[in-house]
């Protein structure tokens, strides 16, 4: 069953809400865009609970509060936390789609991975990161 990875990008879907409420202090001139980063995580969570419930599982709640890769103080601090959480639902994402076969659940896991990889794409080109855009999204570099 797939109900592991699934309950992992539901982690992650977690993990990105808290993020995007963290940053959104720190990104005023971003505002319609971390509302709409949130809005889509909110979603997704929303919907990767209800097929877990589906399928006879009870969805992870989430945590009290994640810790981002480094400390959120301004600004680029800001846009390095919602890159990161980003690239941590890709690779959730990913997870799923490596591990299922059901036709549904991997369209879903694909839109959500597309999604992901265009919010990080979006945020890197307002960080003035260059490239902006990484290939195979989800992936370990290195």
């Amino acid at each position: 069953m797939n109900v592991d990875a699934v309950q992992t990008a539901l982690g992650t879907e977690h993990a990105a809400l808290w993020t995007y409420g963290l940053v959104s202090a720190f990104l005023g001139s971003q505002a319609a865009a971390v509302a709409e980063g949130s809005n889509a995580h909110r979603a997704r969570r929303d919907v990767t609970e209800r097929w877990l419930r589906d399928h006879g599982a009870t969805p992870t709640p989430p945590a009290a509060a994640y810790l981002p890769p480094s400390p959120v103080s301004d600004g680029p601090s800001a846009l390095a936390a919602l890159v990161a959480v980003e690239q941590d639902t890709c690779a959730a994402w990913r997870g799923v789609l490596e591990r299922t076969d059901d036709s549904a659940l991997r369209t879903s896991a694909l839109e959500s991975l597309t999604a992901a990889a265009v919010r990080a794409t979006r945020w890197r080109k307002v960080a003035g990161t260059n490239p902006a855009s990484i290939t195979m999204p989800g992936v370990a570099s290195g």
